[in-house]
């Protein structure tokens, strides 16, 4: 079934977003060391530290940032901010509640590498899709995984009944070095860490923007797809109030943050 919901837009710069607690915010570090480990070696107050020594600052100092500032200049612990939930949805998301699309470019491009430097083409594979349903083949990253865990999401996949071949074939794409649609943000797929479906039977919040300043949602992904994904670190964009129903991408931390908070989401 179709739900179609009109939605107003609100200027993302006028909504403060603090959802994390300082008890979560060390829980969140210490789940997104534990799920980078061939990256992440620990953390401190003060920063990540990285397995070659590196050292990152968690936080920028400041204390109080609009949506807008999370979104374009988020630090480490911001990326935490809003709180994934698990499960099928029973309400949409409020205003700007977008779970992981809060992310942090230099962390995601030195676990991954810089496409534009051409550094994640070499770690790219190919991946049967959906082999036995014509899903044919996509590249997706090998570092923490990603292209294995994809295999195994496309086998769960297969098991389902054959009506759901239509949400996952053809896959609208994995890997390609680009930003996302009306910003300067690196999108995830620039990694070769996210994969889009079959766009057809999914829905993007740009595509509906009407003039009065609202646009529709609507769900058109089956639930038994968003459970596999997000069973093997997948997080997905239909949870976003700025939604993306056929997008996921690799974040382990952010559904294993939420697995120790469940069930309380």
């Amino acid at each position: 079934m179709t739900i179609t919901v009109a939605i107003r837009l609100v200027p993302a710069c006028c909504w403060l977003i603090f959802f994390a607690t300082p008890a979560m915010s060390d829980a969140a570090l210490d789940v997104l060391v534990a799920a980078y480990p061939d990256q992440l070696a620990t953390h401190d107050d003060q920063d990540l530290v990285w397995k070659d020594g590196t050292r990152q600052p968690l936080s920028d100092g400041q204390t109080k940032k609009t949506f807008d500032d999370l979104l374009n200049h988020p630090s480490i612990i911001d990326q935490f901010e809003i709180r994934y939930r698990l499960g099928p949805q029973t309400t949409l998301p409020s205003v700007n509640e977008d779970p992981g699309r809060i992310r942090n470019e230099e962390l995601f491009r030195k676990i991954y590498g810089d496409c534009r430097k051409g550094e994640v083409a070499d770690q790219l594979r190919q991946v049967s899709w959906l082999p036995h349903r014509g899903g044919g083949t996509i590249m997706a990253t090998r570092v923490n995984g990603v292209a294995e865990k994809l295999e195994q999401i496309s086998a769960e996949l297969e098991k389902l009944p054959p009506s759901i071949t239509k949400y996952a074939v053809p896959s609208s794409g994995v890997y390609s070095c680009r930003t996302i649609a009306a910003s300067n943000l690196v999108s995830m797929h620039s990694y070769g860490a996210a994969i889009d479906l079959n766009d057809k039977f999914g829905d993007y919040w740009l595509w509906n923007r009407k003039k009065d300043g609202t646009f529709n949602r609507r769900h058109q992904v089956p639930y038994q797809i968003v459970d596999i994904f997000e069973r093997f670190g997948f997080i997905w964009g239909g949870k976003w109030y700025h939604f993306d129903t056929f997008h996921f991408e690799y974040r382990p931390e952010i559904i294993d943050l939420a697995r120790k908070n469940w069930p309380r989401n």
